[in-house]
């Protein structure tokens, strides 16, 4: 899957752009591989369409800015949280698990880390 996106993001320079706006700082190539990928799957109709990119570089600094709409401020947190889920072993309320893991369906993550819960832990012991 890795090969389609930089294929697609080389045919398509102003999505290329807008989606790398939204890269945090530190993030490392392996993470944000795969929540670009999160990202793509999910924008529908909040990445810019068609077109050469130009120099006018709007939705790239509407990203960083905070200007973005809501649904992408929420897509964002969407593939950070699962990034977090799948990188760091975070878990959040079941329904927010629920969302996330259905909106990465197909994404296969193959050098992820395996955490081990608290109550998996505790499990153990007893």
């Amino acid at each position: 899957m890795a090969q389609e996106v930089s294929e697609y993001l080389s045919q398509n320079p102003r999505v290329a752009l807008w989606v790398e706006a939204l890269r945090c700082d530190g993030e490392t190539d392996k993470h944000w591989r795969y929540r670009r990928e999160f990202l793509l799957r999910n924008a529908g109709d909040l990445a810019p369409t068609g077109g050469v990119a130009s120099s006018n570089t709007d939705e790239a600094a509407d990203a960083k800015s905070g200007t973005c709409s809501r649904q992408l401020q929420q897509l964002i947190s969407f593939s950070m949280a699962w990034a977090n889920h799948v990188f760091l072993g975070c878990r959040y309320p079941q329904k927010v698990m629920d969302k996330i893991l259905s909106m990465a369906e197909g994404i296969k993550v193959t050098d992820a880390p395996i955490h081990t819960t608290r109550d998996e832990l505790v499990a153990k012991k007893g």
